[in-house]
């Protein structure tokens, strides 16, 4: 990441980072619908930064289910 650029912090619920994870992990972003070129870049770079700064990439199957299952109780619709 170039130092000179500014940045923006988020704070994630350690589920959602999982699922997140876990999906941007999985999924063909050739097939995700996107309006601009930029929209993937900024989902890799999103990878990136959990690869980077984050132990969630060290995750087990058991714990991706519970989080899934967390997140998704969460769901109000």
């Amino acid at each position: 990441m170039d130092p000179d650029l500014p940045v923006v912090t988020v704070s994630l619920w350690r589920a959602d980072a999982v699922v997140l994870f876990d999906w941007l992990m999985s999924v063909d972003l050739n097939t995700v619908p996107i309006g601009h070129p930029a929209q993937k870049q900024a989902l890799m770079d999103l990878l990136g930064r959990f690869e980077q700064d984050t132990d969630v990439p060290e995750v087990t199957a058991e714990e991706i289910a519970a989080a899934q299952a967390d997140v998704a109780k969460d769901m109000g619709w």
